[in-house]
């Protein structure tokens, strides 16, 4: 008999070895996002056990069109905008700085990019989270708050263990500190919009290496 696959089975652990070497915090975002990942794989599983099936499929990309209010920390910020800058290739790497470049807060999330995130492996707590069960959205939908009942919670118990493993990143090493950092929620004063940042900086970023690669014509 074929056994199912265990949740730390199913979900893997992004691992990019050498820029982890030059960049500390790299690691500690990895192993939080591991760590959330693995929560959010648990709880769909225990949705889909009591009926509830899944919404969200690979192309679907209505949260990212219709959501305004994305939170984002700061260590998720350095994640996107290094691999933004140092790890996209491809066609798709100018439509994105094209984006970003020219980007306003109403606009569409930037980092959508022909109906795809162009930064998915790094994309931020607030969107691995975002899971809807039953029908898909509609058109302008933001089912959290049109059907609330149909968005998956959050992963609480897993987002915390992940601030505990990231907190190093802005100065804060102590284990009795970290826990109490968390316990009380005072590390949600460091989360922004991501439509409220100035992604304009992260466009010349790109255009600044993009200018410095060697001319392969």
């Amino acid at each position: 008999m074929k056994k199912n696959k265990s949740v730390s089975e199913k979900v893997k652990r992004l691992s990019f070895p050498e820029d982890e070497k030059k960049h500390s915090w790299l690691g500690l975002l990895l192993e939080g996002y591991y760590i959330v990942d693995k929560g959010i794989s648990r709880a769909i599983d225990s949705e889909q056990k009591k009926g509830r099936k899944p919404a969200c499929f690979k192309g679907c990309s209505h949260c990212c069109s219709t959501h305004k209010d994305i939170p984002i920390y700061p260590l998720e910020m350095a994640g996107v905008s290094w691999y933004a800058a140092e790890k996209l290739k491809g066609p798709g790497r100018e439509t994105l700085k094209n984006q970003l470049a020219i980007f306003r807060k109403n606009d569409t999330c930037p980092f959508l990019v022909e109906g795809a995130c162009a930064v998915h492996p790094m994309r931020p707590m607030a969107c691995r989270q975002f899971n809807v069960f039953g029908s898909p959205c509609g058109e302008g939908e933001d089912p959290y708050y049109s059907r609330r009942e149909d968005v998956m919670e959050p992963v609480k118990k897993h987002v915390d263990q992940a601030f505990f493993v990231m907190l190093p990143f802005y100065g804060v090493d102590r284990g009795p500190e970290r826990i109490k950092i968390i316990e009380t929620g005072d590390f949600h004063r460091l989360v922004k919009e991501l439509h409220a940042c100035n992604w304009k900086e992260l466009a010349e970023r790109m255009e600044r290496l993009d200018r410095k690669k060697p001319d392969t014509c």
